[in-house]
């Protein structure tokens, strides 16, 4: 299997150009057809694979941390007549199950960044779409909060996936045109069996776009309607960036260690043990975060955790548990909470609580089972009890051990809206969904070192055990849990982390990622005969008809 390596810097990239002119920021995609992360393709129109979008959510984190003063990004294309053609196809044909998912997964997680950067961040994406979108290509102008089509009379949007290839727009394509776009429902059906796409007028008139511009006016609009959504942006235009630094890494055959982070990995067992190591020496005042930069401990966990989460889906599939411990001193979690709800209103501090939400929902949607183990010496507390929050279980050792410590679990304001979810709610609302006394109750908790028992009785951990039973109880259940089908657990834990409303976010992963899953499996796309296999070749797919 190739290792997959999701760091990467601006100097490094094959497939992006990224360009800075005052408060506007230009991100042209100029794939090398050439530069696929695997052989066996050509990346042919602006087409993508991983190493594309690795690329982009390299592009958009660097952005929102490097360069506070951009208040608006122009998403286009540097090829003439082609904006993207979407995912390659010739890598959907050749890659596993496995990667296929978790590329649809990832690509997704950068879209919804994207839209998270114009929604939170004052740094408003356009799209100006200069040639063909198709599939995955038009997904990604969606994720922009305004459209430009250019009236060439041959630049056109399309969803064609159902009629050339029996797969679904599975990088949030179907949602976003209903959710986001308010596309009419039958209008909808008939966009997404065309396959030619619809131009000009018609994409006005459907809401596919927001707006035609002629050629003559192209550039001239691009430029306008930027510098209208960078006025409006709160980002301070005088401000200098942080660089975000190559990580202080070390790869081993079965470690990954970051001074935040240790990953300790247990393949027999399938299982990789995730040790948090708690902050030590906090910076004293705002001038001293910004100085910091990326090492300043809430941005380098951020980072570190995103790395592991990205390695351990894609270049460890058959670790099936993570288990969650943490080292440190609780009084140093919470000083830091505090330090960052002091500063929320500057753009860093508000960059790097945005980044951990990111990061926790990237948990959320880990198709690994998580469990967290609180005791003594853990420091799960106000940011790192959404670890403990965000658990499948979490189990807590009763009593003092033999250095007679006793584990304690904290709240804090942060666990009440700071960090929520993919459905718009704090993992305690969703723990407490239905309940709202102990929700209130739980609030009333903010700030107080609870024990075990107490911390149990709030709901807060799903169990706690004394010293005499803790290493066999946690030995059981995980060893219990690893011997369930991971087909069966995964479906499980997704449908169980996200009870509450719907957003177009949760429709994206919970329901239209799990039918995507499955349509990736069926030999109507992947068979030998299927569509994926005979794409380009001339000869029709042959279909089993019968419906499921």
């Amino acid at each position: 299997m190739t290792f997959i390596d999701f760091q990467t810097t601006p100097e490094r990239y094959r497939h992006w150009r990224l360009k800075i002119e005052g408060r506007i920021a230009y991100l042209l995609m100029d794939v090398d057809a050439n530069g696929g992360l695997a052989e066996g393709y050509e990346l042919k129109l602006n087409s993508y694979d991983l190493g594309v979008d690795i690329e982009l959510a390299d592009a958009v984190q660097r952005l929102r941390f490097e360069h506070p003063d951009v208040g608006a990004v122009v998403l286009s294309s540097a090829k003439e007549g082609v904006f993207c053609a979407g995912a390659n196809i010739r890598m959907l044909a050749g890659a596993s199950h496995g990667h296929k998912v978790n590329f649809c997964k990832f690509t997704n997680e950068t879209r919804l960044a994207i839209e998270d950067a114009s929604r939170h961040s004052g740094q408003t994406y356009l799209a100006a779409v200069n040639g063909t979108a198709a599939g995955g290509g038009y997904e990604l102008a969606m994720t922009a909060e305004h459209i430009l089509l250019i009236d060439d009379r041959r630049s056109t949007v399309s969803l064609p996936e159902v009629a050339l290839l029996a797969v679904l727009p599975g990088t949030g394509g179907l949602t976003r045109l209903t959710d986001k776009r308010c596309v009419r429902r039958d209008r909808a059906d008939l966009f997404c069996l065309t396959e030619e796409g619809v131009r000009g007028a018609r994409a006005r008139a459907w809401r596919l776009v927001d707006e035609l511009v002629a050629p003559s006016a192209w550039g001239a609009t691009i430029a306008a309607r930027a510098a209208a959504l960078a006025e409006r942006s709160d980002r301070p235009a005088a401000a200098s960036g942080i660089e975000l630094t190559p990580l202080a890494r070390e790869i081993t055959a079965d470690a990954i260690r970051y001074p935040t982070l240790e990953i300790a990995i247990d393949r027999a067992a399938r299982r990789a043990r995730c040790l948090i190591h708690g902050p030590d020496i906090l910076p004293a005042d705002l001038a001293a975060i910004h100085r910091e930069g990326a090492g300043f401990w809430p941005l380098a966990f951020a980072r570190a955790l995103d790395d592991a989460l990205l390695h351990l889906r894609f270049n460890e599939p058959e670790i099936g548990t993570l288990v969650f411990q943490s080292r440190g001193e609780v009084a140093q979690v919470l000083a830091c909470d505090q330090l960052l709800e002091a500063h929320r209103e500057d753009w860093l501090v508000r960059e790097i609580r945005l980044y951990l939400k990111r990061v926790f929902k990237r948990l959320d949607m880990t198709a690994r089972s998580v469990i967290t183990l609180i005791e003594p010496g853990s420091c799960f507390a106000g940011t790192l009890a959404e670890i403990a929050l965000a658990a499948d279980r979490a189990l807590m050792l009763a009593g003092a051990n033999a250095a007679q410590a006793v584990a304690r679990v904290v709240l804090g304001a942060v666990n009440f809206g700071t960090y929520p979810m993919g459905n718009d709610l704090s993992r305690l609302e969703v723990r407490f969904l239905g309940d709202a006394e102990g929700l209130a109750r739980a609030r009333d908790l903010i700030g107080v070192p609870l024990a075990a028992e107490d911390a149990e009785a709030a709901g807060l951990v799903t169990q706690s055990f004394d010293e005499i039973d803790w290493e066999d109880e946690v030995r059981v259940m995980l060893e219990e849990r690893a011997s369930f089908s991971p087909d069966a657990l995964t479906a499980l834990e997704a449908n169980l982390r996200f009870p509450g409303p719907e957003t177009m976010e949760t429709r994206i992963f919970a329901r239209l990622t799990a039918w995507q899953n499955w349509v990736f499996q069926r030999p109507n796309a992947i068979g030998e005969a299927g569509a994926l296999r005979r794409y380009g070749s001339g000869v029709q797919p042959d279909y089993d008809f019968r419906r499921v």
